[in-house]
């Protein structure tokens, strides 16, 4: 007892320690260029609390917690690097062992292609047009070039999370979108023709989008501006990242076409061990793309980090069962895909809804997605070469529809009355009394119309100005030796 005692002592001492430390720093300058006025010890100690509850900073005193909160901007930049760890290696490697042999390196070069191609726009103007405050559709260009992203705090979104990590967050989240079609056109498609196709396309998808559903003035951002005209909701990218990604996909190979030897060849997937590699590595890279949307590392972050792991365990096994049901055996591929398909549909969930919300949505997630991998893709007849549309379009759009279903302000404090937004713009109503599913249909119609409609655009104009297909010969002998000059396997 004497030494719990002891123990005790200490950890008050390390708090109080920690207390002083925070409460300590050099006054800031409001915007004028006038030091703000001293707070009250109310409101630093308001300060101090805010930060472990991740909250909101107290307004117009100078603050003395000095900069970005270090627990919730280390958990930023983990999640960062957990999200791009999702693209390079994890979608390059399941893609990547889904195709077959001849094949593997131009998936590769296709990921890293890009993320430097979206990097380089991303630092140029994509943060600014997304994140920047402008119109309900678009952002300004006050951040174009990184200007003005610095360490200190963007208050707009997270007021203890530096300014660039949360643009570098963000980044990873539109390097993962585009690098996501990729599936459905692997094998056929010139590597030219593809990094011209991403770079029209953020700007007019990803971008737009981007900026109406999580832009402090979107159109459609119910959770974080009052102003919102369409109060719908996405926590980490369901109609941002999947339905965009989805829908766009389906237009893109259906203009380009489908493979050599569609229905009359074997086209079975190479290595289903990186398959299996590459899923593990999604799925691990996945809490940093739906707990990290929570912005700080809070109980919001805690939830969804559970959220996420129920769905993605729930939709791996469903899709399983079904295999089982249907072809009497359960595939390393069909636990692999039904894991995705749980990823996929929890996204826009994973911050709002409770235990048994994301177990229901789990099941949703590995039923709907295997019936259209499996049956309705063949009846339709369309060379979706990895399923990119029937998990992550009709997965997005189903994750979409049932976050207004399963939300509760009992799991995400911004969808309560207490929200100024959510008050504001009628959201905390809507989710009270069962109406959310009406914002969230227009949502995705919104979603859907601008990325299928900007898709076949771009594609068909991409097709008539350069080409999307390789020569015949070259298809046939694979992409790797005559698009990269390179063989995944030498024996």
């Amino acid at each position: 007892m004497t030494s719990r005692n002891s123990c005790n002592i200490w950890i008050r001492a390390a708090l109080s320690a920690l207390a002083l430390a925070c409460l300590a720093g050099a006054p800031r300058l409001a915007a004028a260029g006038k030091a703000l006025p001293q707070p009250t010890l109310e409101q630093r100690v308001a300060d101090l609390e805010a930060y472990v509850n991740n909250g909101s900073r107290t307004a117009n005193v100078d603050s003395r917690v000095a900069g970005p909160g270090p627990g919730h901007n280390a958990w930023m930049m983990t999640s960062s690097a957990l999200v791009l760890f999702m693209t390079l290696p994890g979608l390059a490697l399941f893609y990547g062992g889904l195709v077959r042999r001849k094949n593997v390196l131009s998936v590769l070069a296709q990921c890293l292609g890009i993320t430097g191609l979206v990097t380089i726009l991303w630092w140029a103007v994509g943060y600014s047009l997304v994140f920047a405050p402008g119109t309900p559709y678009i952002g300004d260009f006050r951040y174009a070039f990184m200007r003005g992203v610095g360490s200190a705090p963007n208050t707009d979104y997270g007021p203890w999370v530096s300014h660039n990590v949360f643009a570098m967050y963000e980044l990873m989240f539109a390097i993962i979108t585009p690098a996501l079609i990729v599936g459905a056109i692997a094998e056929r498609m010139k590597f030219t023709a593809v990094l011209t196709f991403v770079t029209a396309w953020m700007f007019l998808v990803y971008f737009p989008l981007a900026h109406m559903v999580w832009g402090v003035d979107g159109l459609m951002n119910g959770a974080g501006n009052a102003s919102a005209r369409v109060a719908a909701i996405d926590f980490a990218g369901g109609t941002v990242v999947h339905m965009s990604s989805g829908w766009s996909a389906l237009v893109l190979c259906l203009i380009v076409g489908p493979r050599l030897g569609f229905k009359r060849e074997i086209m079975a997937p190479h290595n289903l061990v990186l398959c299996m590699a590459g899923t593990g590595m999604l799925w691990v890279g996945w809490y940093g793309f739906n707990a990290g949307s929570a912005l700080g590392a809070d109980g919001n972050a805690a939830a969804a980090f559970m959220a996420t792991t129920l769905a993605t365990a729930v939709g791996s096994s469903t899709w399983a069962v079904l295999e089982y049901i249907v072809k009497k055996r359960a595939s390393v591929l069909g636990f692999c895909s039904g894991a995705v398909a749980g990823l996929v549909v929890i996204t826009p969930a994973s911050g709002y809804v409770d235990a048994t919300g994301a177990v229901v949505i789990g099941l949703f997630a590995g039923s709907v997605p295997f019936i259209f991998c499996n049956k309705l893709k063949a009846v339709f007849g369309y060379d979706d070469a990895l399923d990119t549309f029937g998990v992550h379009a009709v997965g997005g759009t189903i994750g979409a529809f049932l976050t207004g279903i399963f939300a509760t302000a009992s799991v995400n404090p911004n969808l309560a009355p207490s929200s100024a937004a959510a008050n504001a713009n009628g959201l905390a109503g809507l989710v009270a009394h069962g109406g959310l599913w009406h914002e969230q249909l227009i949502a995705m119609a919104v979603t859907l119309v601008l990325a299928t409609v900007a898709s076949a655009v771009i594609g068909l104009a991409v097709k008539a100005s350069l080409g999307v297909r390789p020569a015949t010969e070259v298809e046939r002998q694979g992409l790797d030796i005559n698009e990269h000059g390179e063989e995944g396997y030498i024996f």
